[in-house]
């Protein structure tokens, strides 16, 4: 849900599945500074606020018809508003309804309303927050980068909860919920989901340098402690199957984290930025690494991928500057696109047997790499897959490669490439002019 990179903005937006929408919708119609199109029932649904109020009260009707629901991105980048009262009519607010609401400071909700969609209130300076006990459905990072926000209480009438909605909440000391809450719970102010046991918001505000999931809990939830600058260490319990997308990225300081050994997956985007960690053990029962895992991981030297990981993401360890030495094993069939992009200290890495596709920028920019050898078994090598290796001065292709991309060796000043005679490889290199030798060439100084 979570993709694909890298930037503040951009990171808000992944948290915010979708992004900005750019779908087609039904034509608008115009009341006041007010778009505006029908439910199915006819009543009416805001889609666009055009007006420049700072204290602004939704009217009930536009043109007599009810309105029920505020629809996606309605108000979304108002710059002038503050405050906003919604009428007792509305039911609903949509995705990214009040996003990047940079001032406003308050908003009313009417007794009636029962879903609050994804990222809704992101980016806004909602200082306070009162939910009505009509609320069932909390959507994704619906009040992310509400930087001033201190405290909130979730009703018992709360059902669902998405991907943590409290994301880069600076001031967030204080998630509150009913011990007889049917679905929610918090320990030490720490936010689960009761039924799947899943752990959905770690407060950024929290202070502890060190936190240990209680045992019993199955799942980290997507983002949960996405952007908790204070933790250097975190241990899983044994009980954790599943580790959602972005749920450690951006914890800039953590140092050290313990995996469980049934965990199955690094999900996409999970331990980007996280700039501390210098090393980490995966179990054995890891079988795949998730799109940019890894990402900006500045201080990770060295990583042994177990015997049962089978696929590396798109940019799984891209940016990961002072990586030097990465072991991958047999069971390693693809390098995803940019998986390696940009590590500007390997110096060497040997593919196994089992590598039979080398992606587009899977080696981009690594500058002090110096030689690589192809396995028999790959047979493709992507676009700018080697691009900018400035020191890399030899590498063998096999007579298996079949497809190589367009720039796959560009910018690589010291590169002569190995390869068979009469083979794919050699008209490659012959079409862009390439320096090349064959394997067998220096041959007759043995006679």
């Amino acid at each position: 849900m979570f993709k694909k990179l890298f930037a503040i903005l951009l990171t808000c937006l992944m948290l915010i599945p979708g992004g900005i929408a750019m779908a087609e919708e039904a034509e608008a119609l115009t009341s006041g500074d007010y778009e505006y199109t029908f439910n199915d029932d006819g009543s009416a649904s805001i889609t666009r606020y055009r007006g420049k109020a700072e204290a602004l009260s939704v009217p009930a009707e536009l043109d007599g018809h009810t309105v029920t629901s505020i629809g996606d991105e309605a108000f979304t980048s108002c710059g002038y508003l503050t405050t906003i009262t919604l009428p007792d009519s509305v039911t609903s607010i949509g995705d990214r309804a009040f996003f990047g609401c940079l001032f406003l400071t308050t908003i009313t909700l009417p007794d009636s309303l029962t879903t609050i969609g994804d990222g809704a209130f992101s980016s806004c300076a909602l200082t306070a927050i009162t939910l009505p006990d009509s609320v069932t459905t909390i959507g994704d990072g619906a009040f992310s980068y509400c930087e001033p926000l201190t405290t909130i209480t979730l009703p018992d009438s709360v059902t669902s909860v998405g991907a943590n909605p409290f994301v880069s909440c600076d001031q967030l000391t204080q998630i509150t919920v009913s011990p007889d809450h049917p679905t929610l719970a918090t320990i030490d102010g720490v936010l689960f989901e009761k039924t799947t046991r899943t752990l959905i918001c770690y407060p950024r505000a929290l202070t502890a340098e060190s936190y240990a999931v209680p045992q019993g809990i199955q799942a980290i939830g997507d983002s949960a402690f996405s952007n908790c600058a204070s933790l250097t260490a975190i241990t899983l319990p044994d009980s954790v199957t599943t580790i959602g997308d972005s749920a450690f990225s951006g914890c800039e300081s953590l140092a050290s984290i313990t995996l469980p050994d049934r965990l199955t997956s690094i999900g996409d985007l999970v331990f980007s930025r996280c700039e501390s960690l210098a090393s980490i053990t995966l179990p054995d029962s890891v079988t795949s690494i998730g799109d940019s895992a890894f990402f900006r991981c500045a201080s990770l030297t060295a990583i042994t991928l177990p015997d049962s990981v089978t696929t590396i993401g798109y940019g799984a360890f891209s940016d990961c500057a002072s990586l030097t030495a990465i072991t991958l094993p047999d069971s390693v069939t693809t390098i995803g696109d940019g998986a390696f992009s940009n590590c500007g200290s390997l110096t060497a890495i040997m593919l196994p047997d089992s590598v039979t596709t080398i992606g587009n920028g899977a080696f981009y920019g690594c500058a002090s790499l110096t030689t690589i050898t192809l396995p028999d078994s790959v047979t493709s090598i992507g676009d700018g897959a080697f691009r900018y290796c400035k020191s890399l001065t030899t590498i063998t292709l096999p007579d298996s490669v079949t497809s190589i991309g367009k720039y796959a060796f560009a910018e690589c000043p010291k590169l002569t490439l190995t390869v068979p005679r009469d083979s794919y490889a050699l008209a490659y290199a012959k079409e862009n002019g390439i320096p090349y030798t064959y394997p067998d060439s220096m041959n007759w100084l043995n006679g």
